[in-house]
């Protein structure tokens, strides 16, 4: 990645805290070459997991719910998430099984995941492949996203610099992941960034065509996931920050005109936010509504302990006669999933069970989840920056650009700490991260030989890293995690299992006719192992379980046989299947499900340790 320049001019450069001409020509040849490449290579291996991976536990809802949407024009299910993503990854679908209906509309709070059990009971073995298709439809998103965060740090550092960018955005395994999945948390991502990058190119030059075009992303992004509604008062602030940040100042009649545009932004976005859901429900009075969240709903918590959930603390006031904006379904899964985060649910974190969560969550899943070497990247990054700010930083109203996205997602995020299951809800802050790191690239061009040495090597260790692990790169952890093998003893949920490896399971079983009958413990029960040509029985829960009173104590704990379990379903806080804990597994499907063959020899020696009887001598 070195550009032939010659050094005194480098040096002029360096001195006025630019970049060589020739410099940029060669760079511009690299970023030809290796930045299509890397993003051909990501929708590869993208287009891959989506075929190989079972369905995932939020998948079945968004799959039934997108179904709904295209079948009836309705958007109650799933409401807890906008709709962009169900309706694009469900067009093909639409169109290719033009007999396939949700049929379940029952008065449940979430009726998508039994609809989507019953899609996938209609379906049979095809439902894996039907899946895969609309996955599919999802991967432009990941694409997008790794293209922004090019033309951003090319923008701010230089094409090498974007290089550095669009590495590790491709290869990320958070973004390999979730890419591929019909999930809301990759779109945000690449929205999100998308929407700010039109919105720094319109503070750069503003007209009202880069007004109006920010204005159609942002609704774009605000349709993928409801985190970004902190957009609409982010975005607003920014604008004010880069006008007192610029030198000079913008006149009287630039704040007016500029005051214009945002407005003309905020009402665009939300004309593409009432055009996606047909305008259902639209400019209701805010007092009509009932309200299940505290916030909106103002019902007091002793109330709600009660059973009283619904309630409306605009109802009395002069708010409540005003017509809402959004459509109705937008407000109401705004409330459920403010709801939802009101609540105090188990967590799982670094093999400890706790009634709501940390506030450092995220902060400490990113940390074991991203490659070391990007942690890495990032440190040399903060420390040039300091050590070199003339080089290596951009204006403050570029940096401001992409520090306050990222913090604020991270903020919004860490301060529910109701309950922490996936590291996927920061995934929107990613892209921001990646593009300030990626200011290390410009070492390439301004000619600092022991720095690009350190973002080579430190570069290719975090791809390396990644792609030793793909296409399971929902396991991914890195050393600090204890690798994919290790991950589950510090995070569960999505983080690690959320049921993406029953085919594999299924190809292990097809290997080894000899391991029958096999007992299962799948972690997502909407999906029979059936449908991957697995026939199992039940697991038998272990003596510490919570379902172990009342049952014989011969029939608690570990029995001979062959055994398939979710590593979920080991560290569950119901304490089920502990007791695998004690054997070693044979076999592996993927990283999320241990395979075990346990002897009667095994058995007894587990049964004595767990204060259990020996059941004495058994036939393998």
């Amino acid at each position: 990645m070195q550009c032939d320049v010659p050094a005194p001019a480098v040096r002029r450069c360096a001195e006025l805290g630019s970049t060589p001409r020739g410099a940029r020509r060669g760079g511009w040849v690299v970023a030809r070459l290796v930045v299509p490449s890397m993003l051909l290579l990501q929708g590869a291996m993208l287009a891959w997991q989506a075929h190989s991976d079972s369905p995932t536990w939020d998948e079945v809802g968004h799959f039934a719910a997108g179904m709904d949407h295209w079948r009836h024009a309705r958007f109650d299910m799933f409401s807890v998430n906008p709709p962009l993503v169900r309706l694009i990854a469900l067009a093909p679908v639409a169109i290719a099984e033009p007999e396939l209906d949700p049929s379940v509309r029952g008065p449940g709070f979430r009726p998508e995941f039994v609809a989507g059990g019953m899609l996938a009971r209609r379906l049979g073995p095809r439902y894996f492949f039907v899946m895969a298709l609309a996955r599919w439809a999802c991967i432009p998103f990941a694409l997008l996203g790794g293209w922004v965060c090019y033309r951003w740090s090319a923008d701010l550092w230089g094409r090498c610099a974007g290089v550095v960018s669009v590495a590790l955005w491709a290869f990320s395994p958070s973004v390999l992941a979730y890419g591929h999945l019909i999930v809301p948390d990759m779109a945000a991502a690449g929205l999100g960034i998308s929407g700010a990058y039109v919105l720094r190119r319109w503070l750069s030059r503003p007209s009202f065509s880069r007004a109006a075009t920010a204005g159609a992303v942002l609704g774009l992004a605000e349709l993928a996931k409801f985190t970004l509604v902190l957009l609409f008062a982010l975005w607003p602030l920014l604008w004010a920050t880069n006008g007192f940040l610029s030198r000079p100042r913008p006149s009287r009649r630039q704040w007016i005109r500029q005051g214009g545009h945002m407005a003309a932004m905020l009402l665009i976005a939300l004309w593409v936010i009432n055009l996606m859901y047909g305008f259902e429900g639209s400019f209701e009075r805010l007092g009509d509504y009932h309200f299940f969240s505290l916030t909106l709903g103002g019902h007091k918590p002793q109330e709600q302990e009660r059973g009283a959930r619904v309630g409306n603390r605009f109802s009395r006031a002069w708010l409540g006669r005003l017509p809402v904006a959004v459509p109705e379904n937008y407000l109401r899964g705004i409330d459920a999933i403010k709801s939802e985060y009101e609540g105090t649910y188990w967590s799982y974190l670094n093999g400890q069970w706790r009634s709501g969560g940390w506030w450092y969550y995220y902060l400490y899943a990113m940390l074991i989840k991203e490659p070391l070497a990007t942690w890495v990247l990032g440190a040399v990054a903060v420390a040039v920056a300091c050590w070199y700010r003339r080089l290596y930083t951009a204006p403050p109203r570029e940096e401001a650009l992409l520090l306050a996205p990222a913090f604020a997602v991270l903020a919004l995020v860490s301060s529910q700490t109701g309950f922490n299951h996936h590291l996927r809800y920061v995934l929107p802050a990613f892209p921001f991260l990646f593009i300030l790191i990626s200011r290390v690239g410009r070492s390439f061009e301004l000619r600092h030989r022991k720095l690009a040495v350190l973002v080579s090597v430190a570069l290719g260790w975090s791809v390396v890293s990644s792609l030793r692990v793909a296409p399971h790169s929902l396991s991914y952890f890195n050393e600090l995690g204890g690798g994919p093998m290790g991950g589950h003893y510090h995070l569960g949920a999505s983080n690690t299992d959320w049921g993406q490896d029953l085919l594999y399971l299924g190809r292990w079983y097809n290997q080894h006719p000899t391991a029958r009958p096999l007992h299962v413990a799948y972690d997502l029960p909407l999906i029979d192992p059936r449908l991957a040509g697995i026939e199992c029985t039940e697991i038998p829960v272990g003596p510490h379980s919570v379902n172990a009173p009342g049952l014989l104590a011969a029939d608690l704990g570990p029995q001979p046989g062959w055994y398939a379990v979710s590593v979920n379903k080991i560290h569950n806080l119901e304490r089920d299947f502990d007791y695998f804990l004690d054997f070693t597994p044979v076999g592996y499907a993927g990283y999320s499900i241990y395979i075990y063959h346990i002897t009667p020899e095994a058995v007894d020696r587990v049964r004595r340790k767990l204060g259990q009887p020996a059941l004495g001598s058994h036939s393998p």
